[in-house]
């Protein structure tokens, strides 16, 4: 790939706008609302909410604490905002099937309300348990077989990420194969050309959103890709100082329950990785030097396998989704 097709053109300034692709649609995120914009048989969908805010200095709001916050917010809005998606763009062909009696009971315990929020709320536990239990517990259990035979905590953990690396990228390169996830990933190419295109400080048309690169370097892949890599550090760093807290763990090597108050540790510790990612990320999209960018050139290699070339109507339902998150208040949205 060329250097013109990996590197912003002319980008003029850096903005906290970010989306993810949908079911034939984006969602984007601004300052001060969210929107969904699906493609339907009769056209383009917009919904827009706002946004909660939240008070400056609050506990959610504090460095290494807010990562954590936003990170599981934006996984309950963006399941609610793929469930939308779903529902808007229902298979060809199929007729809305009748609710059965379970769902129907469901409902009537529940009420519509409480029961979309009981759905959404499983969803973002079930998605966050098999994640966790894929790329973290799995490569935890491997990694332990060996600690009768690494003695260093640093070596063990290293191994350890470097399993939970390939998983990752293995489970993200068949996924990138399947025919269905092709088209999500176009419209996550459309949802990067879109803001690359606005922080460019060009007008928003679909032929000058064609020209930029699919890549950014604040896509939350990238940001899933470096959490990989900073457990590494923070579990070799902390596993180090916990067995020399309690000398008496380091008798208990190879033993099952040794390995299982590691890996309850480590579990412990990733709301503090994911808030350490957090905070590089804002680094990564605050500045543009020769340290950011070797910061975010491993997310932004791995995106060519993340993004695909958009098509023309995907490009419209990116600077529909962008225009519909604009704050009113021009250059508010910048970092």
């Amino acid at each position: 790939m060329s250097k013109k097709e990996t590197q912003p053109c002319c980008e003029k300034f850096k903005t906290m706008i970010g989306g993810q692709a949908l079911i034939e649609g984006i969602m984007m995120r601004g300052p001060e609302k969210d929107a969904i914009v699906v493609r339907t048989a009769d056209g383009l969908e917009v919904e827009t909410t706002p946004r909660k805010k939240r008070k400056k200095g609050s506990f959610a709001t504090w460095p290494f604490i807010r990562g954590a916050v936003n990170f599981f917010d934006s996984q309950v809005v963006g399941v609610k905002a793929l469930m939308r998606s779903a529902d808007l763009t229902p298979e060809e062909g199929m007729e809305e099937e009748e609710s059965s009696k379970f769902d129907q009971w469901l409902e009537k315990k529940l009420g519509n309300e409480k029961f979309q929020k009981a759905i959404i709320g499983f969803s973002v536990f079930l998605g966050l348990a098999m994640s966790i239990g894929l790329f973290f517990v799995l490569p935890m259990i491997a990694s332990s077989l060996l600690d009768g035979v690494i003695h260093s905590t640093v070596l063990l953990n290293l191994v350890e990420g470097i399993v939970r690396i390939l998983i990752f990228v293995g489970y993200m390169l068949l996924v990138s194969r399947m025919k269905e996830m092709r088209r999500v990933f176009a419209y996550h190419g459309a949802e990067h050309k879109t803001i690359r295109c606005y922080e460019a400080g060009l007008p928003l048309t679909v032929e000058n959103v064609r020209k930029q690169t699919r890549l950014h370097p604040r896509c939350g892949t990238s940001f899933l890709l470096i959490v990989m890599v900073i457990s590494i550090l923070v579990f070799s760093v902390a596993s180090s100082a916990l067995l020399a807290l309690i000398p008496a763990l380091n008798a208990m090597r190879g033993q099952f329950l040794y390995r299982l108050i590691m890996i309850l540790f480590k579990l412990l510790l990733l709301p503090l990785v994911v808030s350490v990612t957090y905070e590089i990320n804002r680094l990564v999209g605050r500045h543009d030097n020769a340290f950011t960018r070797a910061l975010s050139a491993p997310g932004m290699w791995f995106q060519n396998f993340t993004t695909n070339e958009p098509d023309d109507s995907m490009i419209e339902v990116g600077i529909a989704s962008l225009q519909a998150v604009l704050p009113e208040e021009e250059g508010t949205d910048r970092w």
